[in-house]
């Protein structure tokens, strides 16, 4: 239940529509659902504008199927990350009205949103073709979010011609997530063109030296353009519930 559903069922009890008992009925799972193995958090869309995601990763698939049960039966949208699609198949077998999205590893459950018109869109910028599953969580949380998404893929530094033929997009975004492995140069290039908040995203792609992406970690952190934060490698999900947030308060604001 989110800020306006809460209001909409205060306003109700007001009118004499619900009765109290109906509306303590409904408020019964908050703050949380215990499941025995899991404690469903039904108070997060209040607090935080969002439902609850669920990490599928390291969750046996019955565990998932119980939580985004538990989920939908109080959000209209719900999701669950790092999906594989062993997982996903016996997922969508048990809720038939699940969707999975294969390149991105997220299952989401509920109709997604039409995109607000009215924001600035989120670019989603990569270095290579193998940063697509990330940059994919990235753009599709952002989208469930409300958010329009522009994406542009595959133009890492090694030809920087190929960003720069993109620099429209650049410019309309409000937000641009840059998604890269190996050395991590893009979103210092990025940052260094636009004036909006640039969210750097390592990835784990990239030969021995590379750590599993620790070396794109650190040369983000080290970028010498303004206007750069960095989440954890691999983390897109973090980076596109990140730009949500900063569309949906540039809009309130008014930009």
């Amino acid at each position: 239940m989110n800020r306006d559903e809460l209001a909409q069922l205060m306003n109700q009890v007001r009118s004499g529509e619900v009765s109290p008992e109906e509306a303590v009925q409904r408020l019964r799972a908050l703050p949380f659902e215990d499941l025995g193995f899991a404690k469903v958090d039904h108070h997060r869309a209040l607090r935080r504008g969002f439902p609850e995601t669920v990490l599928a990763e390291g969750k046996r698939p019955e565990q998932v199927v119980a939580i985004l049960r538990a989920l939908s039966a109080r959000a209209p949208l719900v999701m669950a990350t790092r999906a594989t699609p062993e997982l996903a198949a016996h997922v969508c077998a048990e809720i038939p009205e699940a969707e999975y999205h294969e390149l991105a590893r997220i299952i989401r459950l509920g109709q997604a949103p039409e995109p607000d018109l009215t924001r600035r869109p989120v670019a989603v910028v990569t270095a290579g073709t193998s940063d697509l599953p990330v940059a994919e969580e990235a753009a599709l949380t952002a989208e469930l979010a409300g958010c329009p998404v522009e994406r542009v893929y595959d133009v890492g530094v090694s030809g920087l011609h190929r960003l720069l033929a993109h620099g429209e997009t650049l410019m309309r975004a409000g937000v641009i997530i840059v998604v890269a492995g190996m050395e991590g140069a893009l979103p210092s290039v990025v940052g260094g063109l636009v004036d909006v908040p640039v969210i750097a995203v390592p990835t784990s792609v990239g030969y021995g030296a590379a750590f599993d992406g620790l070396a794109a970690l650190l040369g983000m952190l080290n970028s010498c353009a303004s206007g750069v934060v960095v989440v954890n490698i691999d983390n897109g999900f973090g980076a596109g519930r990140f730009a949500a947030i900063l569309c949906r308060m540039c809009a309130g604001a008014g930009s």
